[in-house]
């Protein structure tokens, strides 16, 4: 079985809580013996895979299977092109080396739903929507690269898992996948 899960902010990708004020996956509902596929940080949202299959995480997350994960990242300030270049041709962060990556900035801008709670936001500094594809995760990884370069990260959604797209699943909704779907996951 492989579901397909939109983790909301604030969840933990793990079913017993960590005596934070995080939710864990266990009050979502899910089937007995699946368990996540990865990890998303409970301040991060979006596309979370769940399975009761042993071998799909080592075929899914260990970087030399080169997967890709596509995330959308709220960032401060309009990152300019050699921002972008640098982050696409990996950035150091806590001492190592990040793999290159594909780094551009959204055009159209999406429209995404407020979050709860709201993210910081400052008249002042304007924020930018950009994409990134990687095929590595290390911890926090994606806000590390964008601190790196200078534009926090104030928002980060994963939205895409080999070619399988997060699509109409809203917040906290989760399905099983089908057999078609499974296969773009596992490309």
């Amino acid at each position: 079985m492989l579901l397909a899960f939109h983790k909301p902010y604030g969840v933990l990708s793990q079913f017993t809580p960590d005596g934070s004020s995080n939710r864990p996956l266990a009050e979502f509902g899910f089937p007995p013996y699946v368990y996540p596929l990865g990890r998303l940080d409970a301040d991060s949202e979006g596309l979370l895979l769940l399975s009761d299959e042993a071998g799909l995480n080592t075929r899914l997350l260990d970087p030399r299977n080169a997967h890709r994960r596509t995330y959308w990242v709220q960032v401060e300030r309009v990152p300019n092109d050699a921002a972008l270049t640098q982050l696409s041709q990996g950035v150091t962060i806590q001492g190592q080396p990040t793999r290159s990556c594909r780094a551009w900035r959204l055009d159209p801008q999406p429209t995404i739903p407020p979050r709860v709670p709201p993210i910081r936001r400052r008249l002042s500094v304007p924020d930018c929507w950009i994409g990134l594809e990687l095929t590595e995760g290390k911890n926090r990884q994606v806000r590390r690269m964008t601190a790196t370069i200078g534009h926090p990260t104030l928002r980060l959604i994963r939205v895409c898992i080999g070619e399988f797209e997060l699509g109409s699943l809203r917040p906290g909704e989760w399905r099983e996948l089908t057999e078609a779907e499974r296969r773009k996951i596992m490309i």
